[in-house]
């Protein structure tokens, strides 16, 4: 099933369910939040990226991942999921909100991982929830979301006045990067959320690290290419955007699964900077006070912590110049150093 924008009678049913849910009134936190900056922040997430496949492709299979994480950019393949599960809408959601899973412990409560739950992030947290989307829309700024999956139109089911613009192509990625250039050309939105579905599919149906498996990184490697291609060759962006790069998950070598949250093929993912004002640096050594957790998984009582993929929210928002989502636990006094 694809999806570009949402039937107008679905989104008004939406927008109706999640009207009690809704932000509400500013809070001091916001109060405090400043105006957006001239940047421009795009966050992807490539579904189901294993690190290992960067080394088995190496640089002439993926070229483009390399060089955004290991060649020019600020990175690590040696970052944290999130503690609680290794599964794609949780893991996503944590990106957006800054906030661990368990709603009893101030996370956002999202547990289920497709489109048959219609509850809101904040039904599900039993409590507001605010997320990158609405601290960028308080500061004047503008927001979009391009996945390749039906079950993230829980992003604009939550905010419906915080994401401009949500398009959703299941299961068609290069579809989606079309998109993103075409308004990365035109109309670039302040924030925008890009979700890469491809090697997850194929490492559902063949296996992770199976050849099948490969060619999907390699062919989202070529699409995360074109969109720094796009970046270098737009002279309004040139000098302005910051593109963040993690994962949700990675995926046990030979196996279909990565729901396995203690297993390290399936916690351990990239994270990483390229773009305007990031130095070619190791991300740990960039970050001194974040731990390089080796081969472990820490958990929430470790001081210091890894560099965890939660951390999206909060260090776009230090990029743009924005303070931290109110609530919010990872990077939430935005000391994540990205130059």
């Amino acid at each position: 099933m694809t999806h570009l924008r949402r039937p107008a009678v679905v989104l008004a049913a939406a927008l109706a369910a999640s009207f009690l849910a809704a932000p509400g009134p500013a809070t001091a936190d916001r109060a405090d939040t400043a105006r957006v900056n001239e940047k421009h922040v795009i966050a992807i997430s490539v579904d189901g990226l294993n690190p290992r496949a960067l080394n088995r492709l190496g640089r002439a299979g993926a070229p483009n991942l390399n060089r955004l994480i290991r060649d020019e950019g600020a990175g690590t393949v040696n970052a944290r999921t999130q503690l609680e599960m290794t599964l794609t809408l949780p893991n996503h959601t944590s990106m957006v909100t800054g906030r661990r899973i368990k709603a009893s412990k101030g996370g956002h409560g999202v547990t289920w991982n497709d489109d048959t739950v219609t509850k809101t992030v904040q039904q599900a947290a039993g409590h507001e929830v605010d997320s990158v989307f609405t601290q960028v829309h308080e500061a004047g700024g503008t927001t979009a979301v391009y996945a390749t999956k039906s079950k993230f139109w829980l992003f604009e089911r939550s905010w419906p006045k915080a994401v401009d613009k949500n398009v959703i192509q299941v299961e068609k990625n290069a579809a989606v990067v079309k998109a993103l250039r075409s308004d990365l050309a035109s109309d670039p939105a302040t924030f925008s959320f890009v979700h890469l579905g491809r090697p997850d599919q194929i490492g559902h149906r063949d296996g992770w690290m199976t050849p099948t498996y490969l060619k999907a990184v390699a062919q989202v490697d070529k699409l995360v290419g074109s969109i720094m291609a796009q970046v270098e060759s737009t002279p309004s962006l040139r000098n302005n955007t910051v593109i963040v790069l993690t994962s949700d998950h990675g995926g046990i070598p030979g196996t279909r699964n990565h729901g396995i949250r203690t297993n390290r093929e399936d916690y351990r993912v990239a994270f990483a900077f390229w773009g305007a004002g990031v130095p070619h640096a190791d991300l740990y050594a960039l970050n001194p006070d974040r731990a390089k957790p080796g081969r472990t998984r820490p958990g929430f009582g470790a001081s210091p912590q890894p560099i965890r993929n939660g951390e999206i929210a909060n260090v776009s928002l230090d990029i743009l110049g924005i303070g931290p989502v109110p609530d919010s636990l990872w990077d939430r006094d935005q000391d994540l150093a990205w130059k």
